[in-house]
């Protein structure tokens, strides 16, 4: 079944990523603010509410889920959640079947989670990692711990889990650690994705200073690395290289140097109920005041609609030259939903 959610530009939207929670254990530097100030628990959507919205988008063709944050594992009882989710990978077409369920988390609960993901029927997960340096690692997430993350990974791979390792390339934090953190990866056997830095909230940090283009990060690998293009596409953003020494792949994100948008197959439903068409936008809907209001899955699917038909063709991302950060939404990125 072919997603009967089309954009303005003609684009078939196939991949929902919906965010649980605005909590998290860490706060990442080009994420949080170090000091959050989070929603109240009514404000958050039952895991009722983001089922029946979920289950609206799988219906209209959606084949992609991808559960994120904040972080995603420290809300109480997800496990089941995941259940329920998985159960939809075995359904037949007409029902509204997945093809894929994914999880983007910083990996700190990942060890206790690894097993119950993989029978829930989770195959990959995208696991947040800046640095193998224990010391940096607890200054980029202000209050995480290295080896936590590393025996979630460790606990992931173990349970079958294929894993990606998302790490935002920084300017002067950690562009000394790229050969270091391929050639784990490749010890590990988990792929490795560099992402550009984005201006999104205010986390009292200067992304300007610190942003990092990706072409520049590829030539310098490629000096010492055999780097070959490959078509492989997981749904996102991230345009793959096949590192012949190690056997894995590096990803590249690259929202600012090269706008990925033009085969945007993705939307983004945060924990409140708001509906995001675009990552770099604040145009959207509150399908939670729909729903709570009364609304049945008929006016859901037309809230759904409206908004997808007001679909950008693109972000408007942009880094000031001198003056910082000078376009990106004001919104956190942890309230997005990754």
């Amino acid at each position: 079944m072919l997603s009967s959610l089309i954009d303005p530009a003609g684009r078939s939207i196939s991949y929902l990523r919906v965010s649980v929670t605005d909590r998290c254990d860490m706060r990442c530097v080009y994420c949080m603010a170090e000091s959050m100030r989070f929603l109240p628990r009514e404000d958050v959507l039952s895991f009722e509410e983001l089922l029946r919205l979920s289950q609206v988008f799988v219906r209209q063709g959606v084949r992609r889920l991808r559960i994120t944050g904040g972080e995603p594992l420290v809300r109480r009882d997800i496990g089941p959640f995941f259940e329920t989710l998985g159960q939809w990978l075995q359904r037949p077409e007409q029902a509204g079947k997945l093809d894929e369920l994914t999880l983007t988390t910083n990996g700190s609960l990942l060890d206790i989670y690894a097993e119950t993901l993989f029978k829930a029927g989770v195959r990959r997960v995208n696991v947040s990692l800046d640095t193998l340096n224990e010391d940096r690692f607890a200054q980029i997430t202000r209050r995480g711990k290295l080896a936590a993350t590393l025996n979630g990974i460790k606990a992931a791979r173990a349970a079958g889990l294929a894993v990606r390792i998302n790490t935002v390339a920084m300017a002067g934090v950690n562009e000394d650690e790229f050969d270091a953190l391929l050639a784990w990866c490749g010890s590990v056997g988990a792929d490795l994705c560099l992402i550009e830095t984005m201006p999104m909230g205010d986390t009292g940090t200067d992304r300007t200073a610190s942003y990092l283009p990706l072409s520049k990060v590829k030539t310098d690998l490629a000096q010492r690395w055999t780097l070959t293009p490959v078509p492989d596409r997981t749904g996102g953003p991230a345009r793959y290289m096949r590192v012949a020494e190690t056997g894995q792949r590096i990803g590249f994100i690259t929202p600012m140097s090269h706008n990925f948008c033009g085969s945007c197959n993705r939307v983004r439903l945060s924990c409140t109920g708001r509906l995001y068409t675009c990552l770099g936008q604040e145009d959207g809907i509150d399908l939670r005041d729909i729903m709570r209001s009364g609304g049945d899955d008929a006016a859901i699917l037309a809230g759904i609609q409206d908004a997808i038909a007001r679909k950008p063709t693109g972000h408007d991302f942009s880094l000031g030259q001198e003056a910082g950060v000078v376009n990106g939404p004001a919104r956190h990125m942890s309230v997005t939903g990754g």
